[in-house]
């Protein structure tokens, strides 16, 4: 239970009993990631059903959608987001770049990317139907189940920071094992109960792995914790946006 407290703790803001930051109890961390993504979705779908019960407008439904996996989580994900973005933006090279990554100072293209990402999650939440609606709920399960795996299996672009303390702590092994498991009965899932729909965002969640990893090594030499809080908010972003065109066509 301490690597789920742990879990909590580090990607939420949700009240969990505190638990000593010792290796032993970090050993089965990211296995608990995804859990995170699973209240998330929860608190979502919730809040979709509480808003029609109610009678509240489709726009603000869509600022609530916005806002509350920001509130969940702390931002921690979109800083990782903009921080990456200023650094991607600078044209520099590698070491550079890390070092963008971690100064605490906000860029122009943190902000300019920021300011994008919220309106366009805005408008996304705003446009999407019944069935868009609650595969974005999946979207904050599937996206923290592809980052667990990336942050046990890819490269670590430096042998520092919270990325890397979490990867060389796990049990990468069964780390791996049991989020491909998790992977693979969200995909089922996901595909039984939307059919196509879940098809499309299950393959979308995919591609977006495989892009962020040919990203990071190509720009970064590798994956830190900035960058996997920008595929995270890319990937939720995408899977969300390809229901919603499915349901367009």
């Amino acid at each position: 239970m301490n690597s789920f407290f742990m879990a909590f703790s580090m990607f939420s803001r949700i009240p969990v009993p505190k638990v000593d930051w010792e290796k032993t109890n970090m050993k089965y961390i990211l296995c608990f990631f995804p859990f995170v993504g699973v209240f998330i979705g929860i608190c979502e779908y919730l809040a979709i059903i509480l808003c029609e019960m109610l009678g509240f407008s489709n726009l603000f439904k869509a600022v609530l959608l916005t806002v509350l996996p920001v509130v969940i989580t702390g931002g921690i994900h979109l800083d990782g987001f903009i921080d990456t973005c200023d650094a991607k933006h600078s044209w520099k090279g590698k070491d550079e770049k890390l070092k963008i990554l971690s100064d605490s100072h906000v860029g122009a293209f943190a902000v300019i990317y920021l300011v994008s990402y919220m309106i366009f999650d805005f408008a996304m939440w705003y446009e999407a139907g019944k069935t868009a609606l609650f595969i974005g709920c999946f979207g904050f399960v599937l996206s923290r189940i592809l980052s667990a795996f990336a942050a046990v299996k890819f490269k670590c672009a430096k042998n520092n920071g919270l990325l890397f303390t979490f990867k060389d702590s796990a049990d990468s092994k069964f780390t791996a094992k049991v989020i491909i498991i998790y992977f693979a009965i969200v995909s089922v899932i996901i595909c039984l109960y939307f059919r196509f729909f879940g098809a499309v965002a299950v393959i979308v969640a995919l591609l977006t792995l495989i892009y962020y990893k040919i990203f990071s090594y190509k720009e970064f030499g590798g994956v830190t914790g900035d960058l996997a809080g920008y595929f995270l908010q890319v990937c939720e972003a995408l899977i969300l946006l390809s229901a919603i065109i499915c349901e367009k066509i």
